[in-house]
């Protein structure tokens, strides 16, 4: 079984190409950077990938792809959950087929079922395979939180089950989580700084950030979101939180994936365009965003 995540596990987008096919040559580019700038793991075919508009056969082209990109090199997580149980079951035994290093279940979007089916979705995916699996609680996107009760009773029946990506404005979930769990699932948090939860779930004890900052300023993402096990890391960690905070403000200015792709391209790296209905980002937010990029000496240090 790999490592659990941990550190700064970046979701990434999916590049298309000018005829919206997905740019393979761009993931191997994106991951080379990463590799490069110190991310500990990635995770594909999430909200940042825009997932959702992709067809079946892409997103397994996507699994197929990106093992052979980052076998032996990044772990690389991949979201299962498609638009019925038999479905996130069959696409997650493809991926373990292919050679995933992990995957990530987020709970089904659109339908909000109650709790009882969240957990029993979430024990059919998660028994259906033997790799690593994890949760990606994000209750802005699916409409439905992952309660703590339902992760316990997920850890106690899954032995595959290693990590909790939270993406919800709730600490008190995070302590719930912690105290029910323990050290069996690492916990992670989204880089939101509406939510703020980063620097909370570090002192909670967490393992690192599950974030989309990481696709800008890598490095610095890398060093806030090591586990606190050094006083100093944890000053570091401040540190670096407030200073780049304004930034992550911005790549939030909109749904995931639009200003990630927009700072992508100012970088000169392959992200390709939006698929509609998203718009790419124009205007006078694209030259805020350049200008900011700019003033933190990003664009110097990160142009590809």
């Amino acid at each position: 079984m790999t490592e659990k995540p941990s550190g700064s596990w970046v979701a990434i987008p999916t590049p298309f190409n000018q005829d919206n096919t997905v740019d393979f040559g761009g993931f191997r580019v994106l991951v080379d950077h990463h590799i490069a700038h110190g991310t500990n793991m990635l995770f594909c075919l999430g909200s940042a990938g825009e997932a959702t508009m992709m067809t079946l056969e892409e997103r397994k082209s996507v699994v197929h792809e990106m093992v052979k990109i980052c076998k032996g090199r990044i772990p690389v997580y991949f979201g299962s959950t498609l638009n019925t149980t038999q479905a996130s079951v069959e696409f997650a035994q493809y991926a373990q087929a292919e050679g995933a290093d992990g995957l990530v279940f987020p709970a089904p979007s659109y339908l909000l079922p109650p709790q009882t089916a969240v957990k029993e979705f979430l024990l059919t995916v998660m028994q259906s395979v033997t790799i690593p699996v994890g949760i990606y609680n994000n209750p802005s996107r699916t409409g439905v939180n992952i309660e703590p009760e339902t992760i316990e009773f997920l850890a106690d029946n899954c032995p595959n089950f290693v990590v909790d990506k939270e993406a919800m404005g709730n600490v008190a979930q995070l302590v719930e989580v912690r105290r029910r769990v323990g050290d069996r699932l690492n916990l992670l948090c989204c880089d939101y700084p509406k939510y703020s939860i980063l620097i909370p779930t570090l002192a909670l004890g967490g393992n690192g950030a599950a974030n989309i900052g990481g696709n800008i300023i890598p490095e610095e993402m890398a060093q806030m979101a090591r586990p606190w096990t050094t006083a100093d890391i944890a000053r570091e960690c401040r540190e670096t939180y407030f200073r780049y905070y304004d930034l992550l403000k911005a790549l939030y200015w909109f749904s995931n994936p639009v200003v990630i792709k927009a700072a992508l391209n100012i970088l000169g790296l392959p992200a390709g365009h939006l698929r509609q209905p998203y718009q790419d980002l124009g205007g006078k937010k694209l030259e805020e965003l350049r200008a900011m990029m700019d003033q933190y000496g990003i664009i110097e240090k990160y142009r590809h």
